[in-house]
């Protein structure tokens, strides 16, 4: 029995890495969008990555494996950002890539301060919502976004126009009466 155990746990630990290493761009940007700078960022990625090996054994293969995935992931960040929130609170950090991004484009000013605007944007959000708008942000639908955050597709949609309204109103150049 112990040989047979072994061989499926070792096609089971193969099996995960290939998925993760297939769908390793979702931890990388949920790491992104709850985590501030470099070594935040990369904790939180180690954290969701172990997290999904904790899930691992309770996956079912019959579902979607990037929904199920997103799923984890979000819940570690969401959990991370609150934890970090409480310490935090209103503080935003200066985030050097994103700065350095932004620099590096510097042929499209316009383009660049929408994308700041936009990030300044999200860290204003809610974990809910924020986790809401980078599905929404990879295309994701309605039916998969309901799936991953446990909500109906009509809510998705609802709190999705809501917050595209919201990103309007925010990078909207202030008008003059």
């Amino acid at each position: 029995m112990d040989a047979i155990a072994s061989h499926r746990q070792r096609e089971d630990a193969e099996g995960f890495a290939a998925l993760l290493q297939r769908h390793r761009g979702i931890v990388y940007k949920v790491a992104g969008t709850y985590a501030r700078g470099i070594d935040d960022r990369e904790d939180l990625a180690q954290d969701i990555a172990t997290e999904l090996w904790h899930a691992w054994p309770r996956y079912d293969p019959q579902r979607s494996f990037s929904t199920w995935m997103y799923r984890v992931a979000l819940n570690v960040g969401i959990s991370h950002l609150r934890g970090d929130g409480r310490r935090r609170q209103h503080l935003v950090p200066f985030d050097a890539a994103l700065h350095d991004a932004a620099e590096a484009t510097g042929d499209d000013h316009e383009r660049d301060q929408h994308l700041r605007l936009l990030h300044g944007f999200i860290a204003t959000l809610d974990p809910l919502n924020r986790a809401l708008l980078l599905l929404y942000l990879e295309d994701r639908g309605a039916r998969e976004i309901g799936e991953v955050l446990g909500m109906s597709e009509s809510s998705v949609t609802t709190r999705v126009s809501r917050l595209r309204q919201r990103i309007r109103d925010h990078v909207a150049p202030p008008t003059t009466a």
